[in-house]
């Protein structure tokens, strides 16, 4: 509830532009949100992708998505965060993120444990032979 009232309390004093995505990290956001925005931004420009861990991270790809709305591609979400706001950020990122079990450890716990998966993903990807490679016969209709 405090995160809830210091939030309204910057809003009500700052009185941000909600249609101008910059006046609003520029009077409620924080150099940490304005910085993780700029890193998903440059992660697209890079081709590189960028694990969403958490609110704060989250709010930092919503903020980054409407500036430019092709980082998106570049964006993992780890996981569903316990914070209240966590599921409809996701929403409006329109990201499923790969976990939902209730995490809200801070300290980029979700990034982490994504890293496995993201590992058997590439290892499929990269690795798995196709059915021609191993003889899988063409599936014959019964």
């Amino acid at each position: 509830a405090n995160k809830i009232n210091v939030i309204k309390d910057a809003i009500s004093l700052n009185k941000p532009d909600r249609n101008d995505v910059l006046d609003v990290l520029a009077k409620v956001g924080g150099f940490d949100i304005a910085g993780m925005a700029g890193l998903f931004i440059g992660g697209a420009y890079y081709k590189v992708p960028v694990i969403i861990d958490g609110i704060i991270s989250s709010a930092a790809a919503l903020a980054a998505v409407q500036l430019a709305p092709l980082c998106r591609d570049y964006m993992i979400a780890s996981h569903v965060s316990a914070e209240p706001a966590a599921q409809a950020v996701m929403e409006k990122l329109e990201l499923k993120p790969l976990l939902n079990i209730g995490m809200a450890l801070g300290e980029g716990t979700g990034a982490v444990s994504i890293m496995p998966i993201i590992d058997m993903a590439l290892a499929m990807y990269y690795d798995m032979p196709t059915f021609a490679e191993f003889g899988m016969q063409e599936y014959k209709k019964l």
